[in-house]
């Protein structure tokens, strides 16, 4: 007999919980017999009615059902994160509030994991969402692919499952400013990967700002490579060499060739080059620098404000 823990971050979520739920539940018939179900909900500093939607089925179902209430908006993956460290199952799922990924794909990832993978990916193979948002991913997701994490899958992912021993070893190394989906693919272990076609949000509004993506993008090549700092140094060396070329022309005009230099333009046109450079160089080693700090601190990813189980409602 396995228990499989489904870990759904709420955000905003008030009218997609009634919806989403129900789905859940008429979805476990897909399972073999005996499975067990743990849901985890987590209320990520909602200020509508999240909460009380969430406290409504714990109520109907206190023996599955789990809600943590977070003390502010940490963002989904702490959020995601803080649902792994209250988990039981034997393996994980995370999975949106939104249905924008098919529930109906966890029970083939749960059967994938059943036959030994202890990693199993529902692949965004399309998806339905405006041309801004698919130029956006896709251009991310294929430099991730370059340039940090070449295992990743085309397209990237939002929905998959793992097993717990993944699961205690993301937790352990309990990481800050991290994506959580891509923790697990840095971990090395071979997976399945599901193709599907990501579906247009039909309730609700996306709480995943340009904002965020960005930060998400930042947070994931500081995390996962040092491209960044290794393209100042390669772009410094360049620089240096291309202004001693610049100084030995200088000299044979002026002292050789006897050429007067006429150089305002062309040395505003440098200044304003390598001082843009040093400039841009400086905000890559801060964003290098900052998460380091934050590293050192030691701070929760999360704070849990309330927690509704069988055991504390």
């Amino acid at each position: 007999m396995s228990k499989i823990t489904i870990i759904t971050p709420c955000y905003y979520n008030e009218k997609n919980i009634p919806v989403t739920f129900p789905v859940l539940l008429e979805n476990e018939r897909n399972f073999p017999a005996g499975t067990e179900f743990e849901y985890i909900f987590i209320d990520d500093g909602s200020k509508d009615g999240t909460f009380d939607q969430l406290r409504i089925i714990q109520a109907a179902h206190p023996s599955k059902v789990k809600v943590l209430k977070l003390s502010r908006n940490f963002g989904s993956n702490n959020a995601s994160f803080a649902g792994m460290c209250h988990a039981t199952g034997d393996c994980c799922v995370i999975l949106a509030a939104d249905l924008q990924d098919p529930p109906e794909l966890i029970p083939e990832l749960f059967k994938h994991w059943k036959n030994g993978y202890k990693l199993v990916l529902a692949q965004k193979a399309s998806r339905e969402d405006t041309l801004l948002t698919k130029l956006f991913s896709g251009t991310y997701h294929t430099l991730i692919r370059k340039t940090a994490l070449k295992n990743s899958p085309k397209g990237g992912f939002d929905l998959w499952l793992f097993d717990k021993t993944l699961k205690e070893e993301v937790i352990r190394m309990n990481e800050k400013n991290f994506f959580l989906p891509y923790m697990f693919i840095w971990m090395g272990f071979e997976y399945v990967s599901i193709p599907y076609t990501r579906r247009k949000r039909e309730i609700g509004k996306s709480g995943w700002t340009m904002s965020k993506k960005i930060k998400s993008f930042i947070d994931t090549f500081v995390a996962f490579t040092y491209l960044p700092l290794r393209i100042i140094s390669v772009a410094g060396i360049i620089l240096g060499l291309l202004s001693i070329v610049y100084a030995i022309i200088i000299i044979i005009d002026k002292f050789i060739r006897g050429i007067n230099v006429e150089g305002w333009t062309s040395l505003m046109i440098v200044l304003l080059f390598v001082s843009s450079f040093i400039m841009t160089s400086l905000g890559i080693i801060g964003e290098y620098l900052y998460r380091t700090l934050d590293a050192s601190r030691n701070r929760p990813n999360f704070i849990i404000d309330k927690k509704i189980d069988e055991t504390n409602n």
